[in-house]
């Protein structure tokens, strides 16, 4: 049975430490050939905007765009329906191969055998 790893991150510059550990373990996962399901929530709606990853900046951890980029290569990337419309961001503002999608998709994905959720 393969294992999936669906990752939510709710959060952004409001909370970089949680943002990034979101990211490193999605990255992390990705590159071991873990399938990963990171979904931009809240916040982290912005990374999915060309540029913005670019400009997170946290001492001491990988760049942003680095790893979304690596999530990107081997998983997929979603952004919240509504956090997406409170942002006023269709998928023509997202970065290439980032999808919009709502609660079902997350419920169903999280649900399925062989996944784990987890949320920061």
């Amino acid at each position: 049975m393969n294992r999936t790893l669906v990752i939510k991150a709710t959060s952004g510059e409001d909370a970089p430490e949680r943002c990034n550990q979101a990211f490193t373990v999605a990255a992390a996962a990705a590159a071991s050939g873990v399938e990963v399901s990171l979904w931009l929530t809240g916040e982290a709606a912005w990374y999915a905007v060309p540029g913005r990853a670019e400009s997170f900046s946290l001492p001491h951890a990988a760049p942003l765009s680095d790893l979304l980029q690596g999530v990107l290569a081997a998983g997929r990337v979603t952004v919240c329906t509504q956090c997406a419309a409170r942002r006023d961001l269709a998928e023509g503002d997202l970065i290439e191969g980032v999808r919009i999608a709502g609660a079902p998709a997350f419920v169903e994905e999280a649900l399925r055998e062989g996944a784990q959720a987890l949320v920061y």
